[in-house]
């Protein structure tokens, strides 16, 4: 009887085994998940209130799941919120990860040709972009209609108001100038920053009223009770995803949508994620 008992056990958890490697290599990493967000923010004026800004990052195409048709399918559920501007937080390009297809700069860039928003598509590269041949990211990405910020701040004026832009360098594969940046804005209008890496947030200033970023994958496995044992980053889980506040300071952090390292995800879908900036 025992030892009945232990085969079935046994059993039990090889097929549960199974199954969770299952999911985690051919299901999870394939599905995109709409996370809407509002956040209010305490230098955020009542005039500007109600500004949607969409924010994807890690697109990693050539990544297991994420062809030229997963992009697209990305662009169509960001359409259908309409939303004022549009964020690519870096990480256009993949590595050579199991099962990943090494695509140029210019292939992987061609999905998002003449996409629109009112306020502009903005991106930031990071750092696979970087490890590929960031002036080629990025050219590949002006020539599709993507403008690409480093270290540098645009002024966007919309029927509300103005507000600033700031694109920071990736902090792994170049120097992250927030001074320089900010050097650019000339007037009290608000600032939106966003950067590849979550980890210079520490480090910015309070000028800016919420900083956007990617690069974390959320960990790509989040467990229960332990959540993510791996995140790329310094501070570890401080930063893997959603919305942070320090010291009257914000961050956002996307999942992403492509893998890295490794083609597997668990308890971290993929994301398109929407922010509703309102005034607090």
């Amino acid at each position: 009887m025992v030892k009945r008992r232990l085969f079935q056990g046994a059993v039990t958890l090889s097929v549960l085994g199974v199954a969770v490697a299952a999911w985690s290599f051919f299901i999870e990493p394939n599905r995109l998940r709409a996370n809407e967000v509002t956040i209010a923010l305490p230098r955020w004026p009542a005039t500007l209130s109600g500004l949607k800004v969409a924010v994807i990052s890690d697109l990693h195409v050539g990544a297991p799941f994420v062809d030229a048709e997963k992009v697209q399918q990305v662009r169509a559920r960001i359409d259908e919120w309409h939303p004022d501007l549009v964020l690519l937080a870096g990480d256009l390009v993949v590595g050579h990860e199991p099962g990943a297809t090494v695509l140029s700069p210019e292939a992987a860039a061609e999905p998002l040709r003449g996409w629109h928003a009112p306020l502009g598509v903005f991106a930031v590269l990071g750092n696979h972009d970087w490890w590929t041949d960031g002036p080629r990211v990025a050219a590949a990405l002006e020539d599709v209609g993507v403008r690409v910020l480093a270290n540098s701040s645009v002024a966007v004026d919309s029927a509300r108001g103005r507000f600033w832009l700031t694109g920071l360098e990736d902090v792994w594969t170049r120097k992250t100038d927030a001074s320089a940046a900010l050097s650019m804005v000339t007037d009290d209008a608000p600032v939106i920053a966003f950067t590849h890496n979550p980890d210079v947030f520490p480090g910015l200033p309070a000028r800016f009223a919420i900083v956007v970023a990617g690069h974390t994958h959320g960990g790509q496995v989040r467990l229960p009770l332990i959540g993510a044992p791996v995140v790329p980053s310094k501070y570890e889980q401080r930063y893997a995803a959603g919305v942070v506040v320090e010291e009257g300071r914000t961050l956002f952090v996307t999942t992403g949508i492509g893998t890295s390292i490794m083609p597997v995800r668990l308890g971290v879908v993929p994301e398109v994620a929407l922010l509703t900036l309102v005034a607090r």
